[in-house]
């Protein structure tokens, strides 16, 4: 008998990922950084760009980033790797004043968890218009350099920010993400905005919709976070865009 998804009446910190869940995929800033990873695996190893390319989509989706595949496999220190590849132009995004007020809307603390470093957190967040509504970002040198989904980083996480997972929330665009949180007690929720299909993505990137760790699938993260205030408030609404 599959359990029933769990809700949001008793979340009281929100946890979002940043890239392709707070904005969507098909603005091709994170393809910038795709290209910019695959330019720094062939100069580093010295390979030809579809070499890199296989590696960097190998160590994506064993080590949960091509980094910390470098590191493991080939000593790579990490800190001109996430320079690099973060130094992209953030003017696709422009303020989302939907997204702000819902965010804005919603009953308690509001936290990023990324496997991004901070610089471009900030970056993007700030494009967006939505900055000041984020208590606090925890990105991948917090995590000490270990990415989602590994179990540690989100102990890590949960404890710098003092967060109950128990009366928390989790939004990922990658299913695989949203595991742990689950087997924690977080309540998922999986981004999967329009034009996702449209836009080359690994075929595991596209699984888990219908696993039991994702109570909730959406392809509109305002209308979604505005039901959910709407809920908390009392007042009349209809139901999410998608759910499990």
């Amino acid at each position: 008998m599959t359990a029933a998804p769990r809700g949001f009446s008793h979340v009281e910190t929100w946890v979002f990922d940043l890239d392709n869940t707070l904005y969507p995929r098909h603005l091709n800033l994170w393809q910038q950084v795709d290209e910019r990873i695959r330019d720094y695996v062939a100069k580093f190893l010295d390979v030809g760009r579809d070499e890199a390319f296989r590696v960097q989509k190998d160590y994506y989706r064993r080590y949960g980033t091509t980094m910390r595949g470098l590191m493991a496999e080939h000593g790579l220190k990490p800190d001109e790797f996430l320079d690099f590849v973060h130094e992209i132009d953030h003017s696709p995004l422009e303020p989302d004043a939907a997204l702000g007020a819902a965010i804005e809307a919603l009953p308690g603390r509001k936290l990023i968890l990324t496997n991004g470093t901070r610089k471009h957190a900030d970056a993007v967040t700030r494009r967006l218009a939505i900055d000041h509504h984020f208590e606090g970002v925890f990105d991948i040198v917090a995590a000490d350099l270990e990415p989602k989904p590994a179990p540690q980083t989100y102990d890590r996480f949960l404890k710098t920010h003092g967060v109950d997972p128990s009366r928390a929330a989790m939004f990922e665009d990658l299913a695989r993400n949203l595991t742990v949180p689950h087997a924690l007690g977080m309540t998922t929720v999986l981004v999967v905005p329009q034009g996702t299909r449209e836009v080359f993505r690994e075929s595991w990137e596209l699984e888990g919709p219908g696993e039991p760790h994702v109570d909730h699938v959406t392809n509109d993260l305002a209308a979604f976070l505005q039901t959910i205030a709407l809920a908390s408030s009392g007042a009349e609404c209809p139901g999410p865009a998608e759910s499990r």
